[in-house]
């Protein structure tokens, strides 16, 4: 007989039960950590539209035949640098300045926020601090010299809801084809800056509009002078407060970015509460296309 002390061998012992989590209780919802985590994407999305880019909806007719009537585009709020108007919903007051402010080129498609009201226009800048801006029976007169211009036809822009083509100056362009398409067949002049860059812009006549002799007027430091590729139907910079207008050359804080392509495009016939019309109201051919003009060699 072993005189060592009995030892109970632990294989004998009954398992331990581990204390199972009641399984019909849940956590209940952290409403408050829900709410800060749609604060924070709120203000992520808010601080990409005012320092990154932005999507753009084209509401009128004064940049045809580059944007159309609902077109729908993305514009970048870096290029020029940031300003007052950079943030979202225009919640600040007039600051003088850019940070790390740079001017534009002569031929950007611009966004920008007019004297007299918190919204948004879309133009083409024209004339840079030091420039003599005339125009002179429909031409473009920049520094005294007439800025090279070709006619090219007319733009066969399709008439729906959107572009409807029953402007004073549009109505008598409205055309039926063989086939039963109405078009609305605009008068196409290819403007060429001096610095080579080049766009079409659409001119009803050398007495269509107020617009067509204007100045001359020099653009004073810190501004840029803008005017719309409709050059008959823009409010612009040719065009006063009073008549909605930029009141003339629009200092570069104003600026609140570049326009740099086109996501897609409705005719205007889309519902918010009918998703099929979400898709047949979308135009073909115009997804991707870049609004960056077409450059040669400047001009001498």
């Amino acid at each position: 007989m072993s005189d060592h002390p009995a030892t109970l061998s632990t294989d004998a012992l009954p398992p331990k039960e581990v204390p199972q989590p009641d399984a019909g209780l849940r956590k209940g919802t952290d409403w408050w950590a829900e709410a800060k985590g749609m604060v924070w994407l709120l203000l992520a999305v808010l601080a990409f539209h005012s320092l990154i880019a932005k999507p753009f909806y084209i509401p009128s007719e004064s940049m045809m035949p580059t944007l159309i009537k609902g077109d729908r585009l993305v514009v970048t709020k870096y290029p020029y640098g940031w300003s007052y108007v950079s943030p979202s919903f225009h919640v600040l007051p007039f600051i003088k300045g850019r940070l790390f402010g740079q001017l534009p080129e002569r031929g950007d498609v611009v966004i920008a926020k007019p004297p007299q009201a918190d919204s948004d226009y879309i133009k083409r800048v024209i004339g840079l601090p030091g420039d003599r801006i005339e125009v002179r029976r429909s031409v473009l007169i920049l520094n005294g010299v007439p800025v090279k211009r070709e006619a090219k036809g007319e733009a066969m822009i399709p008439i729906d809801a959107n572009v409807t083509c029953l402007t004073d100056n549009e109505i008598d362009h409205a055309v039926v084809t063989p086939d039963g398409k109405r078009l609305c067949a605009l008068p196409v002049f290819r403007e060429t800056l001096p610095n080579g860059r080049s766009y079409d812009t659409i001119d009803f006549g050398p007495h269509a509009s107020q617009g067509d002799d204007y100045g001359p007027v020099v653009v004073p430091a810190g501004h840029v002078f803008l005017m719309g590729d409709n050059r008959d139907e823009s409010a612009d910079s040719r065009y006063s407060i009073l008549e909605s207008g930029l009141g003339g050359p629009l200092p570069v804080e104003n600026l609140g970015g570049r326009a740099e392509f086109i996501t897609f495009s409705l005719d205007g016939t889309s519902q918010w509460f009918n998703p099929i019309s979400w898709f047949t109201a979308l135009r073909g051919g115009r997804a991707g296309m870049s609004l960056h003009p077409s450059k040669a060699a400047p001009a001498k």
